[in-house]
């Protein structure tokens, strides 16, 4: 074990991604249980609310991201300064990215529906350095041999097209797929080659007037949705809590 960890850790200085990723979880899995403590009234936990105004997490959150981001700049990759700096940027963004729904929206929409963008941008940003820590760099350069990757010519086509592939993947509509295509360039071939999902850039330009291809792609999407959409709901739900029911809007008096 001790060798494994020498080798695939801390020799190619992996251990500041390692720790980076390690305090990001932490930080989100413990602001969440905090907040869902204020929410339900319990334990010692208040809101931060200096002269009315209510500090967001997001705020320490940006400052420790700003101070690991400049440590691990000024730092090398092996060494006590490194390590300490990706810890404080792990958490620091743990904390901005539950809040990542609030930035987008400009709008405290934490407990809403809106809000489950935070617990998704999460899941996928930790995801994504878990492929990169376990070896996967992205646009496949993992994938070309020692040989290979001496000729710079091929390692810059093979970067360009799996990038061009993952464009094209998010072009038609599919987020996801081109994000860890990104790192895993057969997912971002199988979001190329699939049809566009409705509503999609894609879909606009090409299925205008092709009603079957447009039919089959809203067919497609309605039968993955349906599948996938409540389990994840139930894990959203159980990460970070369930949102606050959508309320109807108000009517409007009639005006004199």
């Amino acid at each position: 074990m001790g060798h494994w960890w020498f080798r695939n850790i801390v020799e190619p200085g992996k251990l500041p991604l390692l720790l980076a990723l390690l305090s990001f979880v932490t930080s989100f899995l413990v602001t969440r249980v905090i907040t869902r403590m204020i929410r339900a009234g319990r334990g010692p936990f208040k809101n931060i609310t200096p002269g009315g105004m209510h500090i967001h997490h997001v705020v320490p959150g940006v400052i420790l991201v700003i101070i690991g981001g400049f440590g691990a700049v000024g730092s090398a990759r092996h060494g006590f300064g490194a390590a300490l700096s990706a810890v404080l940027f792990g958490l620091g963004a743990g904390l901005v990215l539950d809040e990542f729904a609030l930035i987008l929206h400009l709008d405290d929409v934490y407990w809403s529906e809106q809000g489950r963008k935070s617990v998704e941008i999460v899941v996928l940003t930790a995801a994504l350095v878990a492929l990169v820590l376990g070896g996967f760099v992205p646009f496949g350069v993992n994938d070309l041999t020692a040989e290979e990757r001496q000729s710079r010519g091929l390692v810059a086509m093979n970067t360009a097209g799996n990038f061009f592939l993952a464009l094209i993947a998010l072009w038609k509509g599919k987020a996801r797929t081109a994000l860890f295509g990104v790192v895993i360039p057969f997912v971002a071939l199988i979001g190329a080659i699939r049809l566009a999902r409705p509503g999609s850039p894609y879909a606009k330009k090409f299925y205008a007037n092709r009603p079957r291809a447009r039919a089959k792609a809203g067919l497609r999407a309605f039968h993955h949705d349906r599948r996938w959409a409540m389990p994840r709901r139930k894990f959203e739900n159980f990460i970070g809590g369930t949102p606050d029911p959508e309320r109807a809007p108000l009517e409007k008096p009639p005006a004199p």
